[in-house]
């Protein structure tokens, strides 16, 4: 059977009815499409099926745009309009000619090393939260000599080292800061603990005076950098070497102290690889130490290496015993002891306290020498202390006055 239900019963007995034309079969599709449409069986159907077809088209053709929008834009370069319109003159056209890469800066940091600023940004200073503090250095300050000095370096185990140069030129003198001319009492001030906190190092090298001398510990991330910008900002260095104290190992000075049970080549060994660590210091100075620096049989030969080397061991003064005096005239080292302790109670007002007393004892003695840490607190009472001092009459000197010229043996206690 060919014709459709409806057909069947509407169409007369025994009479044939001829087929339809176009417009009566176009009739009769739309007919059944509004009744599909009513079912929603069809109607899912429907799309179901149209769904897989518009699928398997993509698949058969692909979709040459990958579903991402894409748009061309064109750019047009314009020259920059000279002033009041008139052409820039040839020299102008010059300076304004794009500089050539290896003329170009390449970070903050060579940006300020090659302009001489210095820039502290918040979170090392006291400026409020979002400030940037540049301090400028005065032309007329002295400057330190370059470093490393081919003549005074040699190549080590562990790198380069600093060594005594032909006529016996020291690094002690090379390296170190000149005192300016003028007279009454002298202070020097020895910073330790440099370099291990970059907050507290960058504090440290704009905030305080340029005489103030500055000791960077060998364990820095960064320690030769450092240890640079602080020489081109005015401060003269030491090396802070890592030493046994008397509760090792509760206390342990680092993976490279010296120890008072550790072989002779053992030790020099690990001091070779601290001195290797950055140039240009005028000395060495302790890190704990107060067990080794009293074992003259462990200490002996790091004194006589320090001093062949052409440098200066100044102790900072933490240790309630020195260094004996026989032992630094048996090794002929230039040395001297801090005779204050500007931190050893971490509170501002002990800090000023001993600050007071430090200038008392060099109105009496005419020098002074005095250590401390760099802590925030500490840096914050030093620069404080230090803006109002020459109106006193007292002029801040480098630490290696102590330890240099006719007084270079010059041993001092603390009380």
């Amino acid at each position: 059977m060919t014709d459709s239900s409806d057909d069947i019963l509407t169409r007369p007995l025994g009479v044939d009815v001829p087929a339809p034309g176009p417009k009566a079969a176009l009739a009769r599709l739309r007919a059944r499409l509004a009744t599909l449409g009513r079912s929603p069986r069809a109607v899912a159907a429907g799309l179901g099926g149209l769904g897989v077809a518009v699928l398997g088209l993509v698949l058969l053709l692909g979709d040459p745009k990958a579903g991402e929008p894409r748009v061309q834009v064109a750019i047009a370069v314009r020259e920059t309009m000279p002033a009041a319109g008139r052409p820039p003159s040839p020299e102008a056209a010059a300076a304004n000619e794009p500089a050539p890469a290896s003329k170009l800066q390449s970070s903050a940091v060579e940006v300020e090393s090659a302009s001489g600023v210095t820039v502290v940004r918040a979170g090392g200073s006291a400026a409020p939260a979002e400030a940037v503090v540049i301090r400028v250095p005065q032309a007329d300050a002295p400057k330190l000599a370059p470093a490393p000095d081919p003549r005074l370096t040699e190549r080590g185990r562990h790198g380069v080292l600093p060594k005594l140069g032909d006529g016996r030129i020291r690094p002690l003198d090379v390296y170190a800061r000149s005192e300016e001319p003028g007279s009454g009492p002298r202070i020097a001030i020895l910073l330790t603990g440099l370099g291990v906190g970059q907050a507290a190092t960058a504090s440290a090298i704009v905030k305080l005076p340029p005489a103030v001398s500055l000791a960077f510990s060998p364990y820095g991330a960064d320690a030769e950098r450092s240890a640079a910008r602080a020489r081109a900002f005015g401060h003269e260095i030491l090396l802070q070497a890592p030493m046994e104290p008397f509760d090792y190992p509760d206390s342990d000075p680092g993976p490279q102290g010296l120890l008072t049970a550790a072989k002779g080549s053992e030790n020099a060994d690990r001091l070779a690889w601290v001195m290797s660590r950055f140039s240009g210091y005028v000395g060495v100075t302790n890190f704990m130490g107060a067990k080794f620096m009293a074992d003259a049989v462990a200490f002996e030969p790091v004194l006589r290496d320090i001093a062949t080397r052409g440098l200066g061991f100044l102790d900072d003064g933490t240790n309630a015993r020195g260094v004996p005096a026989d032992l630094l005239g048996k090794t002929k080292v230039p040395a001297a002891r801090a005779e204050i302790v500007l931190d050893a109670v971490p509170r501002p007002e002990a800090i000023d306290r001993e600050l007071a007393r430090l200038e008392a004892q060099a109105r009496a003695n005419g020098f002074a020498l005095a250590s401390g840490s760099a802590q925030p607190m500490t840096i914050e009472r030093i620069a404080r202390w230090s803006r109002e001092l020459e109106g006193r009459g007292i002029r801040l000197v480098p630490a290696s006055v102590a330890l240099r010229g006719a007084k270079a043996v010059r041993v001092t206690k603390a009380d």
